[in-house]
């Protein structure tokens, strides 16, 4: 190794027990018992205990007192309900009883033979394609055949 990557790595260990160090320090300030300081706040934090009661009635008079009033809500006027009802068609129950179409029972009985031909008119249509596309092939080798001469 060269003597910058060497200095480097010690400088960044330095670095890190110098944080290690100032870490250690923190946590044992923080862990001392501070024996006049810690009763005084405990002894006040009891005494300035403020309770807020929301949605709850206390038996205690004291405590009733720290009970808050229920916020006041604006008005909502709802747009919807100031509309009048849309009024209702009444419809014949016997219209729903005729089928839509006269013929839908014939398109129901019909309906496979008329699936088998789709597929074998589509067939054709390919085949005739096909024929098409070489027919067109032989006319093209044709006449580059006729121009070469």
């Amino acid at each position: 190794m060269s003597t910058e990557e060497e200095n480097a790595i010690e400088a960044a260990a330095a670095a890190r027990r110098e944080r290690l160090r100032a870490l250690r320090e923190a946590q044992e300030l923080l862990q001392t018992p501070d024996d006049d300081g810690n009763k005084t706040n405990e002894e006040e934090d009891e005494n300035d205990v403020q309770m807020k009661f929301r949605n709850y009635l206390p038996h205690d008079k004291q405590l009733q007192e720290a009970k808050v009033t229920p916020p006041v809500l604006p008005k909502f006027e709802d747009p919807i309900a100031t509309l009048p009802p849309p009024e209702e068609k009444k419809e014949d129950p016997f219209l729903n009883i005729v089928p839509k179409k006269p013929n839908w029972d014939l398109r129901r009985d019909v309906q496979k033979k008329l699936e088998k031909l789709e597929k074998r008119t589509m067939k054709a249509l390919t085949q005739l394609m096909e024929e098409e596309e070489k027919k067109r092939k032989i006319a093209e080798e044709e006449d580059t055949e006729n121009g070469g001469d």
